[in-house]
């Protein structure tokens, strides 16, 4: 009778236990960010459980939040809507994350407080000129006919207008988010001499952003430009919280065969046409385990890639996007033309806007990996790749 006590108190001792296991492994502790505008300035604020190490740093396109910790945070923050802060990044870098806050322009200064009990650190952003220098709105009401002509006019004399940066929208101006495949940890496919995907796609990447910027009235966003973790959650985010018109993934192929060549062009589906198309897929959507077989399909991916998506409403505008660069392709680059092609790509999955995904060569062939390697071969992708949009544009206008 004792022994089948002790059986039955350590049977229950290990269920709790197992029990308990995957409470701890999924408490994931939570960053929450928030932004909210003052008369004066606009306010960022982050919470966490416990206090944080980071440094600030200031850039070009706003400010660099860099959080040194080896715990896993799960970044929680709602859509932007701020006169100073135009948009929040993700990026889960070797030593930590680094939030990105991306601001109207870089004419600002900032503060910073940290608080504890709770643990916050709130960052204040001012504009160094005034309302006109960041050519602020006044806060959201509507007045009377009078009195808005009156405020309209002291305006005026208060201040001459301020011309907007090259870099921020200007009303009517449309948003091309460009995003280069993988960065960071995650290095994406790898050649035979050692070249590295995600090297090669931001070098197209930034090349066919100049080229869109000196040739069409666009603005145009980076998902990443340098070399950082981007989450394939955040890099949707990022194309949505700018309104962005239009997405351009670049990618460099890869493949088990080292014989497989060419270029294609993807847009969203949920059915993979062929088992080597479901193979790319699950490689671009789980990075870290690229060399390891393909299991059953995830729940939590059907889930993922189900119709209520945002991208549901543009595939045939994606089909349309993604058949005028694969022809652009085919003419300039003399590989073999891998057609036009439908993948349940995640990156894809919830873009609000016209969305393809480009492989431009296969780095996993040493003949197109020393293609991709070459300045000159990239300026002719991202050479090509325009032609495509400049061309849809052109019927859809």
């Amino acid at each position: 009778m004792k022994n089948r006590r002790k059986i039955g108190l350590r049977f229950l001792s290990l269920t709790a236990f197992l029990f308990f296991i995957p409470l701890v492994s999924f408490a994931q502790p939570v960053l929450k960010v928030s932004v909210a505008d003052f008369p004066d300035f606009s306010r960022l604020a982050v919470a966490s459980a416990a206090p944080l190490a980071f440094n600030l740093e200031k850039t070009a396109e706003g400010l660099q939040f860099k959080l040194e910790s080896k715990t896993s945070f799960r970044f929680q923050g709602g859509a932007v809507r701020s006169r100073l802060i135009k948009s929040l990044g993700w990026a889960k870098t070797k030593i930590g994350y680094i939030l990105f806050i991306e601001t109207v322009n870089g004419d600002f200064r900032f503060e910073k407080q940290v608080l504890r009990n709770p643990n916050q650190v709130l960052i204040d952003f001012y504009p160094t000129g005034g309302e006109a220098a960041l050519k602020l709105p006044a806060p959201e009401r509507k007045p009377a006919a009078r009195e808005e002509k009156k405020e309209e006019k002291t305006a005026a004399q208060a201040a001459p207008p301020v011309p907007a940066p090259e870099h921020h929208a200007s009303p009517g101006m449309k948003t091309v988010v460009i995003d280069p495949g993988h960065g960071g940890l995650e290095v994406g496919a790898k050649g035979k001499f050692g070249t590295l995907e995600k090297d090669v796609t931001l070098a197209i990447s930034l090349k066919l952003k100049a080229l869109i910027e000196q040739n069409l009235a666009f603005r145009v966003v980076l998902t990443r430009d340098n070399d950082v973790d981007v989450s394939l959650d955040n890099r949707a985010a990022l194309a949505n919280n700018n309104k962005a018109d239009l997405f351009i993934s670049v990618h460099a192929n890869g493949s088990f065969s080292k014989s497989a060549h060419g270029s294609e062009t993807f847009f969203l589906s949920l059915n993979p046409p062929d088992e080597e198309t479901r193979r790319l897929a699950y490689m671009e959507n789980n990075p870290a385990q690229i060399e390891k077989p393909i299991v059953e399909d995830n729940p939590d991916d059907i889930q993922m890639i189900l119709w209520d998506m945002a991208q549901s409403a543009y595939i045939k505008q994606s089909s349309r996007l993604a058949e005028f660069i694969q022809n652009e392709l085919n003419a300039d680059l003399g590989t073999v033309n891998r057609g036009l092609k439908q993948a349940p790509f995640k990156v894809l999955t919830g873009v609000a806007c016209p969305a393809v995904l480009v492989e431009a060569a296969f780095i996993s062939n040493p003949d197109e990996e020393e293609k991709l390697k070459s300045e000159d071969f990239q300026n002719r992708v991202a050479a090509a790749i325009f032609r495509g949009l400049a061309d849809f544009l052109k019927t859809n206008s």
